[in-house]
């Protein structure tokens, strides 16, 4: 039984509040990898081992009057699961290895790739004001990518295992908006976040990686303030908002990671930063607005 129009719309009240709100606790995650004292992968791996009991029993909780998924919905969202892994597993790699604002700009090009997506899942071309909240985003992220790289061997091994990571985030975002279609948010992320964390322990350990902490600290900042809170607001906003809006809104991610990495690394910043995340911003504002204006 789906739910009414109106009912739905209540229960995406604060879906894009949630969009944002989301992106900037994923913000945090990177930081907490470079100061987790394990490997790279092993971080991934207890950020989603940490999460998942408790997003289990979340899901469960609310589930109790909802229909069981079928199972090749959920082997969807498993699949959904995996490829989140292995986008852990590159991206974690990839902030040890460059700077926290490139880390989080390139592993957020699944913004774009995402957005395309929401356009053939819409069947339509851009309307002007999609097309306009689209260039600002592209310069905006054009001027944090400016001001912020540095054309260096030592970040061009980062920088290509966060592009990577955003080719996998990517189709992470495809399952979780099919499943989200029909499921509730918590069984959704529940079910991703407990297939992916045996194959980043696999691949941690096959790396030779440190896997138990010394500090735990950390990995629960890390699991329950990007795991649980940060997924958890994404996979809700997911189900109410389109793909279009959901990929322009993972833009705020890479410019609070240069805030970041400014506060805590001396990271410079410049007046470039700060036009491209007003930018960003602006489009936010012109991308929402389409959607606002339609009918329920």
């Amino acid at each position: 039984m789906h739910p009414s129009p109106s009912s739905s719309a209540r229960a995406g009240r604060y879906a894009f509040a949630a969009l944002i709100v989301a992106n900037l606790v994923l913000a945090l995650g990177p930081w907490m990898v470079r100061l987790a004292d394990v490997g790279a992968v092993a971080s991934g791996f207890w950020r989603m081992a940490l999460a998942a009991p408790l997003l289990l029993l979340m899901a469960r909780w609310g589930s109790k009057d909802r229909l069981a998924p079928s199972g090749a919905l959920i082997g969807l969202i498993a699949l959904g699961g995996l490829f989140f892994a292995a986008d852990l597993a590159a991206w974690h790699v990839g902030i040890r290895l460059t700077k926290l604002a490139n880390a989080s700009l390139f592993g957020n090009s699944s913004s774009f790739i995402f957005t395309i997506y929401g356009f053939l899942v819409l069947r339509a071309l851009p309307k002007k004001l999609q097309l306009a909240a689209l260039g600002l985003a592209a310069a905006g992220t054009a001027l944090l990518l400016g001001s912020s790289y540095e054309a260096s061997p030592r970040n061009f091994t980062g920088d290509l295992f966060a592009l990577l990571a955003g080719l996998f985030y990517t189709f992470y975002l495809v399952a979780v908006d099919r499943a989200r279609r029909t499921m509730a948010p918590m069984p959704v992320l529940a079910i991703a976040t407990a297939a992916g964390a045996l194959p980043l322990l696999l691949f941690a350990t096959a790396l030779g990686e440190q896997v138990v902490p010394g500090d735990w600290t950390p990995l629960i900042l890390l699991s329950f303030g990007s795991q649980v809170v940060g997924q958890g607001l994404l996979v809700y906003a997911m189900g109410h908002l389109t793909p279009v809006v959901v990929g322009v809104g993972l833009l705020t991610q890479p410019a609070a990671s240069a805030i970041i990495g400014s506060l805590a690394y001396g990271e410079k910043l410049g007046p470039a930063d700060a036009a491209g995340a007003l930018l960003i911003c602006v489009a936010l504002i012109l991308i929402r607005l389409p959607e606002r204006s339609a009918p329920a």
